[in-house]
Parts: structure tokens; sequence; C-alpha cells
């Protein structure tokens, strides 16, 4: 009866857009595929001459260049041209694209504001422009290319159809120059440093333009104000005078060598010293279809992340940052939830180095993708070694939407002699992910089934419904979420298993005139568990929020809540050991939450957030607070704090956690980066430093010394300590 009903009410969700969707999409051949904004064209011829880059558009190339002007306005508001004037221009030669920006200033005395030097800098902070291109014409991948206004890089690949994943870099170049009315920049973007079909003779583009003097967001192509203007359903039209040339074999190898010193005071050992090598290699088989191989990888240099008091009852999810995992990565990362993932590529590697891998990603033709990607673990004291295999393909239909098909496999090969568990785990399964052509309507709809060796009962098998109908006043969302209590995916993040969840939610938006508001809105959300085996409500947290952005980028928030928990395991609420409430038992409690976050703009900017209420059979108050100084354009200085206060009876008593985070961030030039994080948790009991210098010394090519270490916070003894050198070069 319980599977009848799930099956009904995955039904009547999908069933419900139906109507509507087909109002709004067709089902075009794939040459008649295009945005709502295609009529927005910018021709683009080969070049006769030569173009130096160097800030100055007095080229013969660049003055008889079609310009895209008149820029639409989309924040604060969507119904009018940007008052911030903007001219782009593009060529290009048989090696790479060239694009010329000019952006005039609105106030003759406004500075331009810009956080850092740093490459992929955060787009909310700086003066900048973005390029939005999507060479594929399917109006959901893409790449991105950006710059700020003291010359500082931004690259990504594009997923889902407006998301940016900063963590890809590339090959290319970019100048600026500053003028007293203007800033100036060229960009040259080899074709061998971007995927595309050859022999489209015509691409999706948009760009993008933020002035913070003037609190203006604006882009070519018009976008309404509730979506990014990342969004590829609303990019105008590339039109090349001929087919951009085929870049076609192309290879680069990137080596490494690597050095270390480290020591375990902990654990009593010896100083520990390291040298290796390894190598990464690309091989570009056509324009559009890729071949990864690496050897002995090293990830040593990757971001450190940023630690949080946990209190929930499960795993926290960290994104992945190593950068071989990234290119084309929506085709292995984007199936399922962001807490039912079949595949999570952080996996690889956690518990053991590893040895070798190759990754084939891309699209063989105008409607399919596919990614193919095979790793290998080697064996430790404590683990076994295992081989990684995940297939994925995905197939368009309609205009923006695409059926997407997953196989992973983790097959443990050499095992330790005390090492007990599955010989194998393999998990396949569908997934449809809807877009309409106007980005109304976006969802997706996924079943997973999951194969582990040993198990032989319970319910294997997961799936999931999402949509979600956004409008400029409102937003519409329905989720419902299925996992089943023996659904294993060990190369994957699936924190909690059986359960059945149900979460709608609903947004209204206010946009009110001659006001100091921007917009205000409310947000409700009701978030229900329930138990599959009987339907019994496990969890449920209610939900009623109110916002107010305001024109000089200042916003507050306030949420209220109210949360019900049955307990399905024994759980220490404060996550440290002391003792346990009892599965089975019930909690009920109301709490209140608010946010202040300052205006961005500003050489001192900050947020601040406050809550109290309930906290299972206690209570619990807490603050925390984010302060970042910038010294423009060379960096920032900034301070998390937090602060947890849960007053629970005997044993816990009264429990404080804090936790501080002190981060030095300095860009000497746009080549030359340094920075130290210092991390203290008072709930892990660690003090930890990470400081990383950084000199990029040729395009993608680089050196690093890293030094991390860690110490008892109480007596400042070291617990671990490490130092780390690595050289990288890529050759093409």
């Amino acid at each position: 009866m319980k599977k009848q009903a799930l099956l009904l009410l995955t039904v009547l969700i999908v069933a419900i857009p139906s109507y509507a969707f087909q109002q709004t999409v067709t089902n075009p051949t794939s040459q008649d595929r295009s945005s709502v904004n295609s009529h927005y064209i910018l021709n683009i011829q080969k070049m006769q001459g030569t173009i130096q880059l160097d800030g100055v558009i007095d080229e013969e190339d660049w003055l008889r260049a079609d310009v895209a002007d008149n820029f639409f306005m989309v924040t604060p508001y969507d119904t009018s041209y940007s008052e911030a004037k903007s001219e782009i221009r593009m060529t290009y030669d048989e090696d790479a694209l060239y694009l010329s920006l000019v952006f005039f200033d609105v106030l003759e005395d406004a500075s331009r504001v810009v956080e850092s030097l740093r490459r992929d800098f955060s787009f909310g902070t700086n003066d900048n422009f973005l390029l939005f291109l999507d060479p594929f014409n399917d109006l959901t991948t893409g790449f991105s290319f950006g710059v700020n206004a003291a010359g500082a890089m931004w690259d990504g690949t594009m997923s889902n159809g407006a998301a940016v994943d900063l963590a890809w870099d590339t090959k290319w170049e970019v100048v600026t120059r500053d003028y007293d009315d203007r800033w100036v920049a060229e960009m040259r973007i080899p074709f061998k440093s971007i995927r595309y079909k050859a022999g489209l003779d015509r691409w999706n583009i948009n760009f993008s333009r933020l002035d913070l003097s003037i609190n203006e967001k604006s882009s070519w192509a018009p976008v309404p104000r509730q979506f990014p203007t990342a969004s590829l359903a609303f990019t105008g039209t590339l039109q090349w005078d001929e087919p951009p040339p085929d870049p076609g074999l192309q290879l680069s190898v990137i080596p490494y060598i690597f050095g270390s010193a480290s020591r375990d005071f902990e654990a009593g050992t010896e100083a520990r010293y390291r040298t290796d090598f390894g190598l990464d290699s690309k091989v570009a088989l056509s324009s559009s279809l890729n071949l990864d191989l690496t050897y002995n990888p090293d990830f040593s240099q990757a971001d450190v992340d940023q630690q949080i008091t946990n209190l929930d009852r499960f795993e926290l999810f960290f994104p992945e940052k190593r950068q071989f995992f990234l290119e084309n990565s929506d085709l292995f990362a984007n199936f399922g939830t962001q807490t039912i993932r079949p595949f999570f590529s952080r996996r690889i590697g956690i518990d053991a180095p590893v040895l070798a891998g190759a990754r084939l990603s891309g699209n063989p033709g105008q409607n399919w993708r596919i990614g193919v990607m095979n790793m290998y673990t080697e064996e430790t004291d404590i683990n076994p070694s295992s081989n990684f295999f995940v297939a994925t393909a995905q197939r368009r239909v309609f205009t923006r939407s695409n059926i997407s098909a997953i196989f992973v496999d983790r097959q443990n090969i050499r095992k330790p002699d005390l090492w007990e568990g599955s010989s194998y785990n393999r998990t396949g399964g569908l997934q449809f992910n809807l877009a309409s052509q106007d980005n109304f309507w976006t969802g997706r709809v996924f079943a997973f089934r999951s194969f582990t060796d040993g198990l032989d009962q319970g319910s294997e098998f997961s799936q999931g419904v999402e949509l979600n109908y956004n409008r400029q006043k409102y937003q519409i969302r329905l989720d419902q979420y299925y996992v089943g209590d023996n659904f294993v995916a060990s190369a994957g993040f699936i924190p909690r298993t059986d359960f059945i969840q149900v979460r709608p939610r609903f947004t209204y938006r206010f946009y009110p005139s001659q006001s100091s508001i921007e917009q205000h809105g409310v947000n409700l959300q009701f978030n229900s568990f329930f138990a599959p085996s009987d339907f019994n409500n496990t969890d449920r947290v209610t939900s009623l929020g109110y916002y107010v952005t305001f024109h000089n980028l200042s916003r507050v928030d306030v949420m209220m809540n109210h949360n019900f928990v049955e307990l399905r395991r024994d759980f220490d609420p404060t996550n440290t050991g002391i003792n346990f409430l009892m599965a089975g038992t019930d909690y009920s409690w109301y709490d209140v939450l608010a946010q202040y976050r300052s205006d961005t703009r500003k050489l001192l900017r900050y947020t601040l957030g406050a809550g109290t209420g309930g906290f299972f059979n206690g209570n619990r108050w807490f603050v925390e607070g984010d302060l970042n100084y910038r010294f423009q354009p060379y960096g920032s200085v900034s301070m998390f704090v937090s602060y947890n206060y849960l007053d629970l009876p005997a044993p816990w008593n009264q429990n404080s956690f804090w936790l501080i985070g002190p981060k030095i961030d300095i860009t000497f030039t746009t080549n030359l980066f340094f920075t130290t994080f210092v991390q203290y948790n008072e709930q892990l009991d660690n003090l930890n430093i990470n400081s990383r210098f950084q000199w990029r010394y040729s395009p993608v090519s680089d050196i690093f010394i890293v030094y991390t270490d860690n110490y008892f916070p109480e007596t400042m003894d070291a617990r671990n300590r490490a130092v780390v050198f690595k050289m990288n070069y890529w050759f093409n």
C-alpha cells in the first residue's frame, strides 16, 4: 500500500507540469534548438591582420568588428537598458578566439571595486566582466571566462544550465588597461583550450558586467532578474562567418615533481621524507572529445576545507577540489541530489593513494555526451587496493532536457589481512533532467539500484523527484526522495538511508519602487521524513522566513523553525561521545535565526548571525560572524568566528564550542599568491595552520610550497606537521 502511495505521488509530481512544459518547448531538430534570445546576434569575422594584447583597441580588425552594446540591466531592475555603457567585440584566427572589452564608468569620482588579483575571484565583490560560452548549442553546458577591473582571471566549466565550476583552469591570456573614464581588456582564448562541436557556425553566448559603483548587473542578451546572468537559456547567438577551425588531435603533458617532509608527533613516529614524480596528460581526440590520463597524481596543493561545528546526526559534505576530476565533472557528479549521490569523486583516494587513472569525456555527437573513468588506488596497511570504474551517457531531448544513465563499480582487489568488508559494490540507474526553454520549469526524476557483495536482504533501491517553477515574483518547488535500508554506494555519498522525504517550498518576492529596498520576500518550507516500513513521521521541520535585500547590497534574513525528531539510532547531541540519546525517543522544539550581511562594496564588510531556541532535550544559542577587510587589489584579511552554547541535562550539562578561523590572502601579482588559513576547532580539540605559496611562472604551470601543522590547543603540543614542495609544467 505504501509503495503504491509513493508511486502515485511520483506520477502526480511528474504530471503537474506536463501541459505547461509542452507549451514552452517543442521537439526541434538538433540544428533548430536555440535560446529564447537567439535573435540577439553578434557576427564574428576572421581577422585579416594581427592583434596585440595591450589594452589599446586600435587594430583594424577591431574597428571593423561587430559591437555588442546596449546591455540590458538585470539587477536591481530588469525593465530597462543598463546605465553603464559596455562594448564587446570578437574576432578569431586559426588558433584562438579574441575579445576586446570596453567598460565606461558612470560616476566620475567612483573608484572601481577590486578584491584581489587572485584567479577565480569572487563575483559579487569585484567590478568584472564574464563571458558565458555554449559551443555545443545544448543550452546546458559550456565554459565561462572573465576578468576583473585589475586583470585577475576567471575561468570555469558550466553545467546544469547555469552552474560554473571555478576549480577548472586552462591556458588563455588577458590584458587590462585603466583610463580616466573606462577600463579596457583584451582576451585571447586558444581553441585547443576549450571543447566544441566542429562544423557548427553558431554558438550560444552571453556577456555579463557587474559595476558595483552603481550596484548594477547587466547582460548583452536580457536575463530576468530571478535568474543568474550565467543562465544559458537566455544566451544570444555568436554567428561565425565560417565554422571555427578544428584544432585536430592535441596533446598536453603535465609532469610534476614532489618532495615532502612530515612527522606524526601524536603517534610518536620519526620524520618521514619523500620524493616522487607524477604525470598528467590530456589528449584531445577531437574538438569535443577528450582523454585525460594520470599517473601517481598528487593533490597536496588543493585548498583546505573550511571546518564547521558539527551538531548534525549525519556525515557532512565537502566539495571536490582536485583538478583531475573537474573537467566534464557534471557528467559524473550530477546524478541524484547532494545527499543521494551514486558517485562522489572524493571517495577515490580518501583512504588510499591513487596510483593511476584515465577518463574519456565529451560530446561524440550533437545530442550525446559520454563519460568513462577508471581509477586505481594502492593497498595500505588497513585498506585494500581498489578499482573504481564509472560510465555515464547523456542524451538530449526537447530543447534543454536530457536523459542520463550511470554505472559505478568499486572492486576491492588486494586486501590487508585484518580487513573485513565487501569485495564489490555496484550502483546503476537512470535520470531525467528537466529544463524548459524559458527556464521557468526545472527538475529531475531518478532511480538507482545498488548491488553489494554479501547483502541479500532489504531494499537496495533509491529514487527521487524534484520539480521547480520559478517566476519573477514567486517560486514553487516540490521534492520527494526515497532511499532503501540497504542502498549502498561506497563510491558515492549517502549519509542517510531507509527514509521517504517530502519537501514542498514556496517563495514570494516583492519589488518596491522608489525605495532603498531592492526586493524582499517570504519563504515557507515543510521538510518531512517518513519510515518506509510503516510511514511513521520520524523528522519534520517547518520553516517560515523573511528576507530584505537593499540597493546598497546589504541583506537581512530572519527565520523561525519548528523541529520534530524521533531518533532511529542512538545520538550524542554534542558529537563528542559523552553520552547518547536513545533510539525511539522523540523531541520537539522551536528556534529562531537571524543574519545581516553588510554592503559588499566597502573595504570592510561583515556578516553577523545569531540564533536561539530548543535543541533535542535542552536548549541552544549561537552567534557567528565573518569579518573581511580588503587592501585592494592585493588581497584581504578575514576572520570567521562561531560560538555554540548547549544547555543540556546531565551528563552533558553545559557545552560550548568555539570555531575561529583567521585567514590572510595576499595576491602580489596575478601570478604570485600567498595564503595562510588558521582554524581553531574546540569540538575537535585541534588547531590547524595551513599556508600555501603559489607562483604561476608560466600559463597553468605552478610552483607550490605548502606548510601544514596541527596542535593540541590547550598545551600547543604538536600533533603532526608537514612541508610539501610541488612543481608542474604544462607542455602542449
